[in-house]
């Protein structure tokens, strides 16, 4: 059986230990990567075009809530990604499928439940946990803006995560190796989409992804 590379990404060692132990009690060899902040995963990602599964803290240093989700979506968008989190109510779950995330696991799940999960993922199928009921978003405003975020391009979606980061154009534009132009033509089709004037209210809007959330 050929080596699986699996990348858990999470501040907390303890748990990070947890994650690994579930790891390596599956079948076959595993190639575990680990990283502290979302800074350190994305760089585990970039490092690593092959890994088959990357478990993801939900709240990590360096980034805020769904914005680690969709950066790593736009930048990997054939890494499957597993949100880990102790929010796992039901708004937060389906919020993270339906931005890309490829299962979720609540901290507060067992080694087992973990282990079955992250073979479901890697099996090609969707995990979440027994609990989880799939219905439709309570916030129509929320329903509209994720249909808005699905219509950006992967670059768009990079350029509005970095916008919430608090970058100016140019930095993005040298983050990007791109031009500044390049930079503000994204940040005027990001804009059109999401139907707003300024890059205030693209944040703003932004953030009411991750209000139903409490870390």
């Amino acid at each position: 059986m050929q080596e699986q590379t699996i990348i858990i990404a999470d501040d907390h060692p303890l748990f990070r230990d947890a994650l690994r132990q579930a790891v390596i009690g599956m079948e076959g060899r595993q190639s575990i990567v680990e990283a502290g902040d979302f800074a350190a995963a994305r760089r585990a990602a970039g490092a690593h075009a092959d890994a088959d599964l990357m478990l993801l803290d939900l709240a990590m240093p360096g980034v805020s809530g769904f914005s680690g989700l969709m950066a790593l979506r736009s930048e990997f968008a054939s890494l499957p990604i597993v949100i880990v989190s102790a929010t796992d109510d039901a708004t937060t779950i389906r919020r993270a499928l339906e931005l890309g995330a490829s299962g979720f696991i609540s901290k507060s799940a067992g080694i087992e439940d973990i282990r079955r999960s992250i073979q479901t993922v890697l099996a090609g199928d969707i995990a979440t946990p027994e609990s989880y009921r799939d219905g439709q978003e309570q916030d129509p405003d929320v329903a509209d803006l994720i249909h808005r975020l699905h219509t950006l391009t992967p670059q768009q979606s990079r350029v509005l995560t970095m916008l919430g980061e608090g970058l100016l154009n140019k930095q993005i534009a040298y983050e990007l190796g791109v031009s500044e132009a390049t930079i503000k033509a994204h940040v005027s089709a990001i804009l059109l989409k999401l139907d707003v004037d300024s890059r205030t209210q693209a944040v703003i809007q932004l953030g009411k992804i991750n209000m139903a959330m409490v870390a």
